[in-house]
């Protein structure tokens, strides 16, 4: 089996995402290359077909809980890792994104195997590595920034992996942005 690694680019707003694939440090096909590039932009929804509602208290990431409602409630003690100097007896928001992300990415690529007449084998996987850390450049003076990366492994098929990471919602959310509401309860 072949590993492929799908590299994000920049996300700022006044460049395009340089997006490409390499298998084994070896640039893939060319007609990766000839896929339409994205301006960055915001996705908005005209609908939706999924809502998913999640609630944090407590101290934060250092001590705090996480949970979240629906079909199969999730209840989460956070913390951060081990290697800022902490104890790393919770989970991590970037474990949560790195989970949600690759499954994400899993489905997406079923979907655009099936849409182009192919089956994929059940061992088929995507990992994904969530990077948080301070920004090289950075609109404002304060923060920190993602960086991540997506390995598919066990599909021959570039096509498939391109079309997959064009269809992902997180690819998407990450790629071209999208609609954030910040409301004060106030309560």
């Amino acid at each position: 089996m072949r590993m492929a690694t799908a590299v994000l680019g920049s996300l700022t707003t006044h460049s395009i995402p340089r997006r490409h694939f390499a298998s084994q440090s070896v640039r893939m096909s060319p007609r990766l290359h000839s896929l339409p590039q994205h301006v960055r932009g915001i996705v908005k929804l005209k609908d939706f077909v999924h809502r998913a509602d999640a609630t944090a208290q407590g101290d934060g990431r250092i001590r705090g809980v996480t949970k979240s409602g629906g079909d199969s409630p999730i209840d989460l003690d956070m913390d951060m890792p081990k290697a800022t100097g902490n104890k790393g007896l919770g989970s991590t928001p970037e474990q949560l994104l790195g989970m949600a992300y690759a499954m994400c990415y899993l489905g997406s690529l079923q979907l655009m195997a099936a849409r182009a007449g192919k089956e994929l084998d059940e061992n088929v996987k995507v990992h994904t590595k969530v990077f948080v850390g301070h920004p090289e450049h950075s609109a404002v003076e304060e923060g920190l920034g993602l960086s991540v990366e997506v390995a598919v492994e066990g599909i021959d098929d570039d096509n498939i992996i391109a079309t997959a990471d064009n269809f992902c919602a997180y690819s998407r959310a990450l790629r071209e942005g999208c609609e954030i509401s910040v409301v004060n309860l106030k309560g």
